[in-house]
Order: structure tokens, then sequence, then C-alpha cells
């Protein structure tokens, strides 16, 4: 795979934001990519067309993720049972029954070591329609790859490791400020919806 990788990324690379946008997808549904850093030097190499980049890497990785979705929805509840305990699969399934979008939106902003493809999977068995799991992947990885390109634009292509080093240090604190975020935009979606309701 080591070697594999090491002919495909090149290659992928003379594509430009089509090349990105399957390494993006390769990455979602089966091989592991470093998408941050080469995202990041696609930025560098040519700024004034970042926002290109985060759209086609988005866009690649919504579709790509649509592979772990389907494991999922073909029947995958018995696999997690088999790697977590029934608590904490009943605590994901809460998180989907209330807030499906952001249950995946969130996880699609974060870096690793988010398990990102544990909460794609859980999408799957917990059958969250597509077109909005789509959307979420994709909502998510906007912001979070918008977010790394503008501090690329700022710092460099060195802003990787910062990003990764920020995680690791403040890690509990930037999971408050999204979980207080989530709750914020929740409450926003909800009364939304009592008000029309009401109408």
């Amino acid at each position: 795979m080591a070697r594999g990788k090491a002919v495909l990324l090149p290659a992928m690379l003379k594509f430009g934001a089509g090349g990105l946008a399957l390494l993006s997808l390769l990455d979602a549904s089966s091989i592991p990519v470093p998408m941050d850093l080469v995202l990041a030097g696609f930025v560098w190499a040519n700024r004034g067309s970042f926002w290109l980049y985060v759209l086609a890497a988005s866009a690649g990785s919504a579709l790509g993720g649509l592979v772990p979705y389907a494991l999922g929805r073909a029947g995958g509840e018995l696999f997690l049972l088999r790697r977590m305990d029934r608590d904490r699969v009943e605590r994901i399934r809460r998180r989907f029954e209330k807030q499906e979008f952001f249950a995946v939106m969130v996880p699609s902003m974060l870096p690793p070591p988010t398990p990102w493809k544990l909460f794609v999977f859980a999408a799957g068995v917990f059958e969250m329609r597509a077109v909005p799991f789509v959307l979420a992947v994709f909502a998510g990885r906007v912001v979070r790859w918008t977010t790394l390109s503008l501090l690329v634009l700022r710092f460099g292509p060195g802003a990787v490791g910062l990003v990764g080093e920020a995680i690791h240090r403040h890690g509990l604190l930037l999971a408050a400020v999204l979980a207080v975020l989530v709750v914020a935009l929740g409450l926003w979606a909800w009364r939304r919806r009592k008000d029309s309701g009401a109408l």
C-alpha cells in the first residue's frame, strides 16, 4: 500500500483540483491519505485558488464517505457491537436520533485522530438519509479545510503542524467550544422549526 501511495499521490497531483477530489474520495472511502498536508501544499502553491481546492476536497470526501456509510446501512450494527459495548452504541444512536446532521458534521470538521469513519459508518447503521449525510460531511469538511487554508495563507504550510499541536494541547477546550456551538445550532434549528410550525 505504501508503494501504491508513493505512485498514486504524484499522479493525482498533476490533475489539480480534480486530482485532489479523487485523493479525498480515496481517503474517505478506503486508502488513508494525509489530506491536510496535501491540501496545504495545493493552497500554498496556488493561493488564489484555495477556495476551489477546499470545495474539491470536500466534495470528494462527501462522496467517498458513502462507501463506509453504505457498509453500515447494509447491516453494520452487529459490527459496532463487536467493537464497542452496547451502552456506547446506544449513546451514538441517541445522538443521531436528536441531531443526526450535526452528529456527522462535527466529526467531519475535526482533524485526526477523530474517529471520523466510525461516525460515518454509524450514520449508515442508524439509517440517516443519504442526501443529508452527504451535505453534513461536505459542510463539515468545508469548515475544516477553509480554516486550514486560511491558516496556511497566513503562516505557510507549517500551519498543519500548528493545528495538530494546538489540538494536542487544548483538545478539551476545543471539544468544549464545539459542544457549545453544536448546542447553539441545535437550539437555533429547534426554535426555527417551532416558529415555522406556529405559522
